[in-house]
């Protein structure tokens, strides 16, 4: 039973720790939008603040943990480094974009959005991760 659930793991690593570590930049997300909001930001400033420092926490446990990329050179890092940075951009104009319309056309409180908001950001991230930014050569 222990190999047959070890065996999994190591078959689907890459999506487990992907999970996992999507979970935390979630939360590092989270916190950087609430935080500031609770302070009294507006929720478009710390929509922006969440995103920067959960942009900048996935690249670096992408690169080492989830996609086992031990490449510290400074043209890989500046390869992928803009490579990520540029999916990440694209996908956070869709959650900013899906925060402001859930917010001001839904009407759904600020609290409770970043959470489908989040779902969808998680999914287009792994697969722009997958296909363009940590490809194997």
């Amino acid at each position: 039973m222990i190999a047959k659930l070890k065996n999994l793991f190591h078959k689907y690593y890459e999506i487990i720790s992907y999970v996992f570590f999507g979970g935390l930049t979630t939360v590092v997300s989270w916190i950087f939008y609430y935080l500031p909001l609770f302070l009294g930001v507006d929720y478009r400033i710390s929509k922006v603040i969440s995103w920067v420092a959960a942009v900048v926490f996935a690249f670096f446990v992408n690169k080492h943990w989830v996609f086992l990329d031990k490449d510290y050179s400074a043209k890989a890092l500046l390869r992928q480094g803009g490579e990520f940075f540029a999916s990440r951009i694209a996908t956070g104009v869709v959650e900013f974009g899906l925060t402001v319309f859930l917010v001001e056309v839904a009407k759904i409180s600020d609290k409770i959005v970043p959470i489908p908001v989040a779902v969808i950001t998680i999914i287009l991230n792994y697969v722009l991760s997958k296909l363009l930014v940590f490809r194997k050569k």
